[in-house]
């Protein structure tokens, strides 16, 4: 089916009603609370993940708008992951960006109009499409960044986000424009049947995967292409630095299944000897540079770094089986970890948000100390988020490097067992710094003592979030299955 079809693209079109509409009401808002602004934008994106939910099982690739976009079932489960995303990331924010003058219209319709982006990016069946989403999620990003203008670190943390991210888009388009030189076309279902004959131009290919692979690099923020990461997650307000560190996080996973997968599965070998390379690059130098920081946001940006390669790596096993099943195995668990990834993001974050106060920024890894003897819940929940991120039993981090780690290991490949082995020691050098979070928390004395404010709506998701990182350590084969599933279907369609 590759007419119009609206029907395949209403959750979309919902978004950007619910959008302009949200924009309209909040100018007639006066209260600074923003309550009315801020139900409509959680009632706007609770139904937006209940059509991507009711459409999940649907079970087949449905092409649309002349095959501009395809639906289908992973595309539908990182819609409503990322929705989810934006939803508890507001949540978060609420108290946060009410002290510090953010919580103005701004915040809700650039934070719908950036989720608009990722849905665009992840449906994206075309060259344009795709750009189209990535340059709509990233303006709105950049906006976001600098919503304090009155605030010179964040205004310097936009203004490196927007060079460094207009170069990597620069990167991406051109390498896009060459793919279209040597195939062309702009459909990722011609450009691989352009691939599968070899009657291309191999050079312009080869290039055209160069430029690709290091835009979606950019985008991922993986080494040697992550220099923005820590000045951003540093300099930008919280609420911002999570809108970033979250949701886009599966756009740029969906947008390199897409490309990469969907459309240049032919020049594997390429691509994977190249993600190959990226993923170890990334989890040393994140995992080493991470041990060095006192800024919390710091550490984490360099965490994410180290996390988003060991994601990398199930990119990797079919370089050497090419049967389906080892690249659906490593396709499948790669985005378990980056769903797990962001949940486990979420909470960090907004633990640091309840934290802070108007005038202070609760960023240092100082900030944590004696949070045990402070507020037992904060700490045991961020304990929670420590040890899932350092991949330790029985959190959800723990299950997530398994399924890499596994699909690495059952292709049989000496290069590819190497490769796990320096994962896992790369990961016990990543669990010194999330550890040291923990014996912060609960071993050292309060140097602040003022008592934490109840957030209320912030504190019972954190809770929550928590729990979903316990309950998915314990239970994570619903998780696995419908990922396994999604990326199936996905490739089948």
């Amino acid at each position: 089916m590759n007419d119009l079809n609206w029907n395949a693209v209403t959750p979309e079109i919902v978004l950007l009603g619910m959008a302009c509409l949200v924009a309209l009401v909040d100018l007639f808002v006066t209260s600074p609370k923003r309550t009315l602004t801020y139900l409509l934008t959680m009632a706007s994106l609770a139904a937006v993940a209940g059509l991507h939910l009711s459409a999940l099982d649907n079970g087949t690739s449905v092409y649309a708008m002349q095959k501009m976009v395809v639906t289908d079932s992973m595309g539908h489960l990182l819609s409503l992951c990322a929705t989810l995303a934006v939803m508890g990331s507001l949540v978060y924010a609420q108290v946060y960006a009410g002290d510090r003058e953010m919580l103005k219209g701004e915040l809700f319709t650039l934070s719908m109009f950036a989720l608009l982006g990722i849905s665009i990016m992840i449906i994206g069946n075309n060259f344009l499409s795709i750009y189209l989403g990535l340059e709509l999620m990233s303006l709105s990003l950049y906006a976001l960044v600098a919503l304090r203008r009155d605030n010179a670190v964040a205004t310097e943390a936009a203004m490196k986000y927007f060079v460094l991210g207009a170069l990597a888009s620069g990167f991406l388009l051109y390498g896009l424009s060459m793919m279209y030189g040597a195939t062309g076309s702009l459909d990722l279902g011609e450009v691989y049947k352009a691939t599968l004959t070899g009657q291309i131009n191999k050079q312009v290919l080869a290039f055209g995967l160069v430029f690709i692979v290091a835009g979606l690099a950019f985008k991922l923020g993986v080494v040697p292409f992550h220099m923005w990461v820590p000045d951003v997650y540093q300099g930008a307000p919280t609420a911002a630095t999570l809108m970033v560190a979250g949701a886009p996080k599966l756009a740029a996973f969906a947008i390199t299944i897409r490309l990469l997968v969907e459309g240049l599965i032919n020049t594997a070998t390429d691509w994977q000897q190249m993600l190959m390379i990226l993923a170890v690059l990334s989890m040393t130098i994140g995992n080493l540079a991470a041990i060095a920081q006192t800024n919390l946001k710091r550490m984490l940006a360099y965490s994410g770094i180290a996390q988003l390669g060991f994601m990398l790596l199930g990119f990797v096993p079919s370089v050497v089986a090419g049967n389906t099943v080892s690249a659906g195995n490593g396709y499948g668990s790669s985005l378990f970890y980056v769903l797990t990834y962001v949940l486990t993001t979420l909470g960090t974050f907004g633990l640091i948000m309840v934290l802070s106060r108007p005038g202070f920024e609760s960023e240092q890894i100082a900030d944590l100390s004696g949070l045990n003897k402070r507020s037992p819940m904060l700490a045991g929940a961020m304990a929670v988020f420590m040890f899932s991120l350092a991949g330790i039993p029985p959190t959800v981090g723990f299950y997530a490097k398994l399924a890499v780690l596994q699909a690495l290991i059952t292709t049989n490949s000496p290069l590819l067992l190497q490769i796990s082995i320096a994962a896992v020691l790369l990961s016990l050098v990543g669990a010194f710094y999330y550890l040291r979070i923990v014996k912060v928390m609960y071993f050292d004395e309060p140097v602040d003592t003022t008592p934490v404010a109840q957030a209320g709506g912030a504190r019972v998701l954190l809770s929550v979030n928590a729990l979903a990182v316990l309950a998915l350590g314990i239970l994570p084969s619903g998780l696995m299955t419908l990922c396994a599933k999604a990326i199936t279907q996905s490739l089948a369609g």
